[in-house]
């Protein structure tokens, strides 16, 4: 053998050696292992004396020896040329690790099979280790050689490229002759190199013992391909830095196929959103046309001038009805999209459900049985007592209408780990399993159209999460289904139920300051406070409002909250700060802020609301400011 042959192999199993990421070893025709590298025998555990002439079956897992694995990869890469995999394989203490695997047939001259390059790299954990040397050079030289999948050489300490083995040459493009002696930053885009990346990959490799990346890289041909890159440096017998040994792979079609997955994904999600925005829309558009239809229709019968007081009237009470209406479906809308403003307190679901029971006990029919099993420890929970009264009324009417020839429905509770569970469940006809992912959607319905909203699993579903927990839905034709509401136990002590605030009051005499930017909301609202008997100031923004209190005293500041500009609640906390004796109360029909609770202390009347809810309201805000002026 010449010196330049001699020194290749050296090369080569100086490359082989210092390799630690990947277990590179020969196998004969039949599977037996010729050589055995450091890296080998860290993922495998066996030592080269225990494996040198046993067969590479001994490291796969009983049930692929059961269906010959082990032949199946060496007869795949003969004849395929190349085979590549992942999947379990064995340690010596019988523990299973992940591998990736590469196995590339080795020929002779005359193309005879002498045996095949196996190259196995671990991936359930990447430990940098330092790389032993191979025994025969000559094997080490013809495995090196016969990977095709990888570009394994190796660089001197500055970087020339000094061996280059056919996998690179696949790769790059480059035969040996034409790279070996050339520096490897060529490989980089220009970028890469503008921005010092080959010098940066080295140095790290050096002092961090590894440098590992995914990036773009250059053929011979000028085209950029994806590779994902392995440097590890490679240290003489006297602790010298000889140089570094370089592994890359191709990973372009890898890159290429999660790339089109993700658009895929993308794609779906966009499509399914607009699916449900559709939904969503129409329904509103249905339910509220039918809504304005009542509205529009009874306006134009007030019109008529020989009416009769009966029937003004009635249609006046159907307005104030269809309105309700409206109201009702708006709160169930905000509260799946966990937008409604909630007003949680602690409460003892032992009385609660008694209570809530008591009203469906007279409402949902004779022939429908209703009972209560309700643990005597169970939790407390701090959660708005209205809609959780909501949502367990809209759960047991869902249930009733599953039932039209009759049945039984329990509502029970029960501690379920740091949460409550409520179960409303009934033995009605069940719910289709394909049917039970959309039970929550808005709108959705398996009742006949005129039968149902939709809204009321949706308002369980966003009553569920605002407060911090989940709803379920479980459910078997013919058998019945159970709903839950997986809500937060409290630790607090229950509050006593509240006592109902009636309207009807009157305001004689009380200095408003109104605030409102819709011209026809604050012309409503104005003429309302009068009708109370109120003295009203409206103003259409808060820099007016501010301007009118700096020269006049008010009973009251009313003011809207969401507005251009500044908003209400600006407005009353600098009042808070500056007067804090002056009663603020705020009106909403959605903002942001009273969702997430940062009114929290100020009276708040939703709207739309009436004459009765503003007095009830106005009552609540002087009440509030009585209390601060007691504290102080």
């Amino acid at each position: 053998m010449d010196f330049d042959a001699l020194a290749t192999q050296q090369r080569y199993q100086l490359l082989v050696n210092a390799v630690s990421d990947y277990a590179i070893y020969m196998l004969d025709p039949v599977g037996v292992v010729l050589t055995w590298n450091p890296g080998a025998q860290r993922f495998k555990g066996y030592e080269l004396s225990e494996i040198i002439g046993q067969n590479f079956a001994r490291f796969f897992t009983a049930p692929d020896l059961a269906v010959g694995r082990p032949r199946q990869i060496l007869e795949t890469a003969e004849r395929e040329g190349r085979f590549e995999d992942e999947g379990i394989r064995v340690r010596k203490d019988g523990t299973e690790i992940w591998v990736h695997v590469v196995v590339d047939p080795i020929r002779g001259e005359d193309g005879a099979l002498l045996g095949f390059a196996k190259i196995t790299r671990d991936v359930t954990e990447r430990r940098a280790s330092q790389r032993a040397l191979y025994e025969s050079e000559q094997r080490f030289s013809m495995l090196v050689q016969g990977v095709r999948d990888y570009a394994i050489y190796m660089l001197d300490a500055d970087g020339i490229v000094t061996n280059w083995n056919g996998g690179a040459e696949a790769i790059k493009g480059y035969r040996a002759e034409e790279i070996v002696g050339q520096h490897f930053s060529r490989f980089y885009t220009q970028e890469d190199r503008d921005r010092g990346e080959p010098a940066f990959a080295l140095a790290t490799a050096r002092t961090e013992g590894k440098y590992e990346r995914e990036a773009e890289r250059l053929r011979k041909d000028g085209s950029r391909f994806w590779a994902s890159v392995v440097i590890d440096p490679i240290y003489g017998e006297t602790g010298e830095l000889v140089g570094f040994a370089k592994i890359t792979r191709d990973i372009t079609e890898k890159r290429r196929a999660a790339d089109e997955l993700e658009e895929a994904r993308t794609q779906l999600f966009q499509s399914q959103k607009l699916q449900a925005l559709g939904q969503l829309t129409g329904g509103i558009a249905h339910d509220f046309n039918n809504l304005m239809t009542v509205v529009r229709g009874s306006a134009e019968l007030l019109l008529k001038p020989e009416l009769s007081d009966e029937r003004r009237l009635r249609y006046a009470n159907a307005i104030v009805d269809t309105a309700d209406r409206a109201t009702a479906l708006t709160a169930k809308l905000l509260a799946f999209g966990r937008r409604q403003a909630l007003r949680p307190e602690v409460l003892d679901l032992n009385l609660r459900l008694d209570a809530i029971s008591e009203v469906l006990a007279r409402t949902i029919g004779s022939d429908i049985r209703l009972s209560l099993d309700i643990a005597s420890d169970v939790h407390p929970i701090e959660a708005d007592a209205a809609e959780l009264e909501t949502a367990i009324v809209n759960a047991a009417f869902n249930a009733r209408d599953a039932m039209p020839g009759g049945g039984e429905i329990v509502i029970s509770a029960r501690n379920d780990g740091e949460d409550v569970r409520i179960e409303i469940r009934d033995n009605g006809e069940g719910i289709a399993p394909e049917l039970i992912e959309h039970v929550f959607e808005p709108f959705f319905t398996t009742k006949p159209v005129g039968k149902g909203t939709g809204l009321g699993l949706s308002q369980i579903h966003g009553f569920a999460a605002q407060t911090g927990g989940h709803a379920e839905v479980a459910s078997t034709l013919s058998e019945g289904t159970t709903l839950s509401l997986i809500l937060p136990r409290s630790d607090q002590v229950p509050t006593a139920p509240a006592e109902s605030v009636t309207g009807g009051a009157s305001w004689d005499g009380l200095n408003v300051l109104l605030v409102e930017d819709n011209t026809n909301v604050r012309q409503f609202a104005a003429t309302m406070l009068r009708e109370l008997g109120a003295t009203v100031t409206p103003v259409a923004s808060v820099a007016e409002a501010e301007a009118m209190l700096a020269d006049h005293g008010y009973d009251i500041v009313f003011s809207d909250i969401v507005m251009p500009g500044e908003s209400g609640l600006d407005l009353a906390r600098r009042l808070r700060i500056d007067k804090p004796e002056q009663p603020v109360l705020l009106a909403t029909g959605y903002s942001r802020e009273v969702t997430n609770g940062e009114a929290a202390g100020f009276a708040i009347v939703q709207k739309p609301y009436g004459a009765a809810s503003l007095a009830a309201a106005i009552g609540q805000a002087l009440g509030l400011s009585c209390q601060s002026r007691e504290r102080v």
